[in-house]
């Protein structure tokens, strides 16, 4: 399987927030090391995983559509 790995800046062009908020707000709360970015041969450059971010940022939104119910479903409308 063929991922698309990228930098800081090139992941703020796609999805539209700053490199600085990216660095200091998503990663590590919400961008997982190891799910969503990588630390390539155990350095300090960190390398996004497009495919990763992307069907996270697709299933939040989803589920920001529905009302959260007692038994973990959601309820629609």
């Amino acid at each position: 399987m063929s991922q698309t790995y990228l930098t800081t800046d090139e992941l703020s062009r796609r999805i539209k927030y700053d490199a600085r908020t990216i660095r200091e707000r998503l990663k590590d709360s919400v961008l997982i090391e190891g799910v969503h970015y990588i630390r390539p041969f155990g350095g300090r450059k960190i390398l996004y995983i497009w495919e990763s971010i992307e069907t996270d940022m697709a299933m939040t939104s989803a589920a920001a559509f529905g009302i959260p119910i007692a038994q973990g479903g959601l309820r629609r409308g």
